[in-house]
């Protein structure tokens, strides 16, 4: 059921958004979830894939296969894990793309800007501030 009418519920406009969505949006969307004993650390779940990140893929022919992030190609919703290619008729090797939903982040490679995310995402502190009962 709709609740909001400011948002459309048509396939064919979904899609369009989707699929001619900018690059800041499709950064957004091209999140991963985070392994175990992250989720535990941050209190969060997912979050959007990047470069340098280390990852294990979960899901299709290359599962169980980990390494590290070497792109994040947003034009075509993949990114290319190192050691994940495979070899052209010519001899050369090309990566191979995956999409960010079928991997699990295993280490985050963490700057101010990324800390700051988590810290903003972190679930456990937004229920304590929301505990604190205001007095006069």
């Amino acid at each position: 059921m709709k609740f909001n009418p400011d948002v459309s519920s048509s396939r064919r406009k979904s899609r369009k958004a989707h699929f001619s969505a900018p690059s800041s949006v499709r950064r957004k969307i091209m999140s991963s979830s985070l392994s175990k004993e992250l989720r535990a650390k941050y209190n969060t779940r997912s979050i959007p894939i990047r470069k340098d990140d280390e990852v294990r893929i979960v899901r299709g022919k290359y599962k169980g296969r980990e390494g590290k992030v070497t792109q994040v190609y947003r034009k075509k919703w993949v990114i290319h894990v190192d050691r994940v290619q495979r070899d052209k008729s010519n001899g050369a090797s090309v990566p191979i793309g995956i999409h960010p939903s079928k991997v699990v982040v295993t280490n985050l490679k963490l700057d101010k800007d990324r800390r700051a995310i988590l810290e903003r995402k972190d679930r456990k502190k937004a229920e304590k501030s929301e505990d604190v009962e205001m007095t006069d």
